[in-house]
C-alpha cells in the first residue's frame, strides 16, 4: 500500500497573531476566520488563542440538566465500575478454574478437558476400583 502524501500547512506568528487580532478586536467569528483565510483545520484557530493567552474567546460549553440526571449519570458510572471488578473477577475465576483442571490432568496423566468436556456423570468423582 503506497502512502498518499498529505498537505502540510504551516502558519508564521504574524498570521496567527493578525487572525487572533481580528477575532478579538472586530469580534469576527472563528468559523468566519477559517472561511476567509481559508484555514481547514477544525482546532487551528483555537490552538492559536490558547496559545496567544486568548482563552476567553473561545465557545464555552455550559449545560444544563435537571437534578435527577446528574444523579443517575454517577449511578451509572459506579454500576459500570461495579460491572467491570465482577468481570474480572470472573475471568481470574475462569482461568483459575482452567489452570486446575490441567495441573489435575498432569497428576492424572490425561486430558480432563477433553473427557469431561461434555456433562459431567453422576458417578465422576466416586472412585471406582
Amino acid at each position: 500500500m503506497t502512502k498518499v502524501p498529505r498537505k502540510v500547512i504551516r502558519y508564521s506568528i504574524s498570521f496567527k497573531q493578525k487572525v487572533v487580532n481580528e477575532i478579538e478586536q472586530e469580534g469576527m467569528l472563528i468559523s468566519t476566520a477559517n472561511r476567509r483565510y481559508g484555514i481547514t483545520g477544525a482546532d487551528t484557530i483555537n490552538k492559536w488563542l490558547k496559545e496567544f493567552g486568548k482563552s476567553h474567546l473561545l465557545n464555552t460549553v455550559i449545560r444544563v440538566e435537571m437534578k435527577g440526571e446528574k444523579d443517575r449519570a454517577l449511578e451509572l458510572e459506579k454500576e459500570v465500575h461495579k460491572l467491570k471488578l465482577a468481570l474480572a473477577d470472573a475471568y481470574l475465576a475462569r482461568d483459575c478454574a482452567e489452570e486446575v483442571i490441567k495441573q489435575a490432568g498432569k497428576i492424572y496423566g490425561t486430558d480432563l478437558k477433553k473427557k469431561f468436556g461434555g456433562e459431567v456423570s453422576p458417578n465422576s468423582g466416586e472412585d471406582t476400583h
